[in-house]
């Protein structure tokens, strides 16, 4: 088991314990009730059902394991008040010159769901970003090129 720290948000720290939570006290549940019906249907070695469910059940118990050392080994980071970007707050920026806006979370990167605007602290753009503030100009390198951008706002997240 690693024993490394995990950054994460006040708010990724809490969704990661009701997680956990659910898959200890529901979904673990679920699984076992499967396993038994599948187990009442008779022959295992051509149970596709059973199979299934063996392998939901080796699934969830990865994923508490994961979760429990994900928690155990968590450090939760406070925002500071400040205007600069940091994690844990939201920017709002505009790329240069079109102006096409673009908002996003700054998380730690287990967190981390970019579909969702929530970006790592170790992506590219969160680190070109930490330490600026809203009205600042900042160029940041891409694969397809250079990102111009103007920050707009930098919003301090609730918890």
């Amino acid at each position: 088991m690693s024993k490394s720290r995990f950054e994460l948000t006040r708010e990724g720290y809490k969704r990661f314990v009701q997680e956990l939570e659910y898959l200890k006290t529901v979904k673990r549940k679920e699984v076992i009730v499967a396993l038994q019906e599948a187990r009442a249907q008779g022959d295992l070695s051509e149970n596709a059902e059973y199979d299934a469910a063996r392998e939901e059940q080796a699934q969830v118990e990865a994923r508490i394991v994961e979760l429990e050392n994900l928690i155990k080994n968590a450090k939760i980071i406070e925002q500071d008040h400040t205007d600069a970007i940091t994690i844990g707050k939201i920017v709002v920026f505009k790329e240069l010159p079109n102006g096409d806006e673009e908002k996003y979370h700054i998380v730690g990167s287990e967190e981390a769901d970019p579909f969702n605007g929530k970006i790592s602290i170790n992506s590219p753009i969160a680190q070109a970003l930490i330490g600026h503030e809203a009205g600042d100009k900042v160029n940041i390198p891409t694969p397809s090129g250079v990102l111009n951008i103007e920050i707009i706002e930098v919003i301090l997240k609730k918890a």
